[in-house]
């Protein structure tokens, strides 16, 4: 549908229009040659002359192209209605580990790339909901506070690296950290989503405490436990020249511990044994975690002179044509 962003411009039509045309025709009655004579009768049966007509024409495209400029002054566009649209939203929480352990490479390239390349995904297509981030492994803190700023989390989840706290899996800690953030939501879901490769193996508060706080307050939490079945690649030390070494060890994750957190809260635990698997968890979650309501929304907006633009240079082309043409004076 096209609009015009300042139609206050159009009034210029009328203003310059109107008395052009009066000058066009009051200048044609003033110029008309005359010659007398005695007789007509040898004239009679004459039409008016092409040229005549072809005059007239000429000055038609030229008030056709000073409307198009009007029009362009008026600026159109091109944009969607307003549209009541039915959205779902809700308060998340993702709880991810940066510890050692998530650069094993049973993932591709790692199992910390992987998350932050899903959890960015997921972020990107949750339009309407609150959503924080919360960093932990030996320790815990609030990388994002909850925002409905899409750009700002995905950024952040970008820059998020491995080394920024101390090492260990404090996942009670990471529990306690999400609480704080999101209990005071005015959503009516709230949700957590942990992300973890290992056991709980540090940290001050224990992660069942934590599971049952949550479940007073309301919070359902997702736990995720990441890893592949048997043997991956872990990092074990730094060489000299500053690269990771790896050695193949088993995975363990304490997936009794994950389950009973996602039980006690109304939650539900997943194991991501590829980075596919983990895509799919995620996309459950987005399938699971859903509030309905109502919001308005603009779609699009987009400017349209070009055609006018167009129109206009080839009205004043065509017009010039003629009278350089078959309407020139010779002196």
């Amino acid at each position: 549908m096209m609009n015009l962003a300042h139609p206050g411009w159009l009034w210029l039509l009328p203003v310059l229009l109107i008395p052009l045309i009066a000058w066009y025709i009051y200048s044609q009655d003033k110029n008309e040659p005359e010659m007398n004579v005695s007789s007509t009768r040898a004239f009679d049966g004459m039409g008016t002359s092409w040229k005549v007509w072809l005059k007239h024409l000429s000055f038609a495209l030229k008030l056709c192209a000073l409307a198009c400029l009007v029009v362009i002054l008026c600026r159109p566009q091109m944009r969607d209605s307003w549209s009541t649209s039915d959205v779902e939203g809700t308060d998340i929480v993702i709880a991810l580990d940066v510890s050692t352990s998530m650069l094993a490479k049973d993932f591709s390239p790692n199992r910390f790339e992987c998350a932050k390349r899903v959890a960015t995904r997921f972020v990107s297509g949750r339009d309407h909901d609150n959503i924080g981030l919360v960093l932990f492994a030996g320790e815990s803190f609030t990388q994002v506070p909850m925002t409905m700023d899409n750009a700002t989390l995905v950024n952040a989840i970008g820059q998020t690296e491995i080394g920024a706290l101390e090492d260990g899996t404090a996942i009670g800690d990471g529990i306690a950290t999400a609480i704080n953030r999101i209990r005071d939501g005015k959503a009516k879901s709230k949700s957590i989503i942990l992300l973890t490769d290992g056991s709980n193996n540090t940290g001050v508060v224990a992660p069942n405490t934590a599971a049952e706080i949550a479940r007073k307050y309301g919070i359902k939490i997702y736990t995720i436990g990441v890893g592949s079945n048997g043997t991956a690649e872990y990092p074990v030390a730094i060489d000299y020249a500053g690269n990771i070494q790896y050695q193949r060890m088993p995975v363990v994750i304490d997936e009794s511990t994950l389950k009973n957190i996602a039980a006690s809260t109304g939650g539900k635990y997943f194991r991501a044994t590829s980075g596919s698997v983990l895509q799919s968890v995620f996309k459950e979650i987005d399938r699971l975690e859903k509030t309905h309501m109502d919001v308005q929304r603009f779609t699009h907006t987009e400017d349209h002179y070009e055609p006018w633009a167009l129109l206009l240079l080839g009205l004043l082309l065509l017009s010039l044509l003629m009278d350089y043409t078959a309407l020139r004076h010779i002196p």
